[in-house]
């Protein structure tokens, strides 16, 4: 599952929204939604991701954080180190090779060193 996913079906189930019915209102096969929700699809398109902000009407923040999780939600990344320095490679092959042994616990505890460790830099 990808962060917008999980968002969207988190949306979708706190509202009583079918996924039938979300399909419908942004113009979507049911199939689709299914596969987004899921992580079997990429990145969201940008009016998908519209489609979803006005549909259930959320406002500023929100909205950023959704088109934000949209932009980080491909589940098949690609991570170019060229030039970068050898332990940058040695992560991102460790990363690939040993994701899935990660609770969810411990992904989210890496997530946020990244996020700080970038955060400080900015």
């Amino acid at each position: 599952m990808t962060p917008f996913g999980a968002r969207l079906r988190a949306m979708r189930q706190a509202r009583g929204i079918t996924l039938s019915q979300l399909a419908a209102n942004l113009g979507v096969s049911p199939a689709y939604l299914s596969a987004l929700e899921h992580g079997k699809r990429g990145q969201p398109p940008w009016h998908l991701v519209q489609g979803v902000i006005a549909t259930f009407n959320v406002i500023w923040d929100e909205a950023e954080e959704i088109a934000r999780l949209a932009k980080l939600s491909h589940p098949r990344v690609t991570v170019d180190t060229a030039g970068l320095a050898p332990e940058a490679t040695e992560l991102a092959n460790l990363i690939a090779r040993d994701i899935g042994k990660l609770s969810r616990e411990e992904a989210a505890e890496l997530v946020q060193r990244v996020k700080r460790a970038t955060e400080e830099r900015d």
